[in-house]
């Protein structure tokens, strides 16, 4: 794969096996088989330990070769101005201006940047905000995966089909991204009850999986779907087809100063990378 960070087979391996892992923890309501009528089940905090340490892994494979100083010099802005725009949209009402930049940098730089730069920009605003808490390592990693996901969208798409593209792809990762966190919490909210809904909406121990599934569903379109969800799916639709071009065509700039060209000949050839 090409990009500002290379993706070896190895990595992309590598990638693969962390995502179905960190899938696996967000989805365990839905796995865990427990006996019938047992009213308690211990999460499996093991998974969760676990997942900083996935991430982890990712990233070092991701960067196994040394990152060009250039490259690591436009990850730490774009980590910078993320972690900023989130500490002033702070989610108020679902404006939320992360994924904006988040979309457009790994589309031009390359799933392997966009992942990274999704894991670190969250980390960054999590201590920024003091949003450091179980709930962070989920946040990280389903930002990687809204960065990775742009870095693989079609490269021959251009213009203004490229623009609303990216708009209509930062709607859907909006959506999934919502749904995954309220996946990551609502096995551990007790008695949950929302206005103008009949009954319980928590996780039920036991229950079978389309239960559970059905319900959650409810809770999230009931909670988040046309609230949050929404108002961080307009904004970043809105942000991708007014900045987009601009924003693009700056990051583009950046790519080719960033990006080592040339050839790198063997000592004494007198051939370097330029």
């Amino acid at each position: 794969m090409t990009g500002a960070i290379a993706l070896s087979r190895r990595s992309a391996a590598v990638l693969v096996v962390a995502s179905v892992a960190g899938l696996a923890m967000l989805c365990w309501p839905l796995l865990v088989q427990v006996e019938p009528g047992t009213t308690r089940v211990d999460p499996p905090f093991l998974f969760l330990a676990l997942l900083p340490i996935v991430i982890a892994v990712v990233l070092a494979e991701i960067s196994e070769g040394g990152l060009d100083p250039r490259v690591l010099a436009v990850l730490g802005v774009l980590c910078a101005v993320n972690a900023v725009l989130r500490g002033i949209s702070a989610g108020t009402a679902g404006v939320e201006l992360v994924f904006f930049l988040l979309i457009l940098a790994g589309r031009v730089f390359g799933p392997g940047f966009g992942y990274v730069l999704g894991c670190t920009s969250l980390f960054a605003s999590g201590l920024m905000t003091a949003g450091v808490g179980p709930w962070l390592p989920f946040q990280m990693i389903c930002a990687a995966w809204v960065g990775l996901g742009a870095g693989l969208l079609p490269r021959r798409v251009t213009g203004r089909t490229e623009i609303l593209m990216l708009a209509a792809y930062g709607v859907v990762a909006s959506y999934l991204y919502g749904l995954l966190m309220n996946l990551s919490s609502w096995p551990f909210l007790l008695g949950v009850q929302v206005p103008g809904h009949t009954g319980s909406l928590a996780y039920v121990p036991g229950a079978p999986v389309v239960d559970n599934l059905q319900t959650f569903l409810v809770y999230t379109l009931l909670t988040s779907t046309g609230s949050w969800d929404t108002g961080r799916a307009i904004t970043t639709a809105v942000a991708v087809v007014v900045l987009g071009p601009a924003v693009l065509t700056t990051l583009r700039r950046a790519a080719r100063r960033a990006t080592v060209t040339g050839r790198v000949e063997a000592p004494g050839d007198g051939v370097r990378a330029g």
